[in-house]
């Protein structure tokens, strides 16, 4: 079965870096772009950031560029999102997502406050 397990997520502070990561499996994982979405309190879920199935190409919201840096392990079978420079408006649930699959992790929590 198609599974993501999304870790990572926790409180920091305005201007702190987190590193989320999900870990997948039960698909050939390698094959597909990967991307990371996050959805805030009563807002719609949103894109942040995807990356290609070999990792060469990655590509992201204008809200995150600069600050966000996606990356992926075929082998382990897992995506990171590198988060620098957090802000109280990336505080969301963040999920990652296989392009095309219709199946999501579970979230993890990412908050950005004093």
């Amino acid at each position: 079965q198609v599974k993501f397990v999304d870790s990572g997520g926790s409180s920091v502070q305005p201007g702190g870096s987190l590193r989320l990561s999900c870990a997948a499996s039960g698909f050939r994982f390698g094959a597909y772009i990967m991307a990371w979405y996050r959805q805030a309190p009563g807002k719609e879920r949103e894109f942040v950031a995807n990356i290609t199935g070999d990792g060469a190409v990655s590509y992201y919201a204008a809200s995150v560029r600069g600050r966000f840096t996606i990356s992926r392990d075929n082998p382990k079978g897992s995506v990171a999102l590198q988060m620098n420079s957090l802000k109280p408006e990336d505080t969301a649930v963040y999920y990652c997502k296989a392009t095309s699959l219709k199946f999501w992790g579970q979230g993890t929590q990412v908050t950005v406050s004093t």
